[in-house]
């Protein structure tokens, strides 16, 4: 199984720019999942931000990011990418990497993320 582990986490100034990075540790390609990313803000369910097929060809974002934030994959080199900009208070999370082992190149279900990175903090300021 995939081990999952998220980068590029900190802090920045409203309306700036951070990069964030999943990479894995050990196990199975990137190319056997469908990959996403959620945030989670402490006293509250984790959320869904944006999700990626297993070949990269189909993505979806969630309405509060759509148009700041891409997602992207590098499967030859087992990485992942959500690059965000014009970020707003509302944006400071943990943000987490999620892998979902589906066979089809589609996007899943929330239910079907299976492995999880342990997180990286995003902290936004005005």
């Amino acid at each position: 199984q995939v081990q999952l582990v998220e980068s590029g986490g900190g802090s920045v100034q409203a309306g700036g720019f951070l990069s964030l990075s999943c990479t894995t540790s050990s196990g199975r390609s990137f190319s056997s999942y469908a990959m996403g990313w959620f945030l989670q803000v402490p006293g509250k369910e984790r959320r869904f931000v944006a999700g990626i097929s297993r070949s990269g060809s189909v993505t979806d974002y969630a309405d509060f990011v759509k148009g700041r934030f891409t997602i992207s994959s590098d499967n030859a080199k087992n990485a992942m990418f959500l690059q965000m900009r014009s970020l707003s208070l509302e944006d400071t999370a943990a943000y987490y990497c999620a892998a979902a082992p589906i066979v089809r190149d589609i996007l899943p279900f929330d239910y079907e993320y299976a492995v999880w990175g342990k997180g990286t903090p995003v902290t936004v300021s005005s």
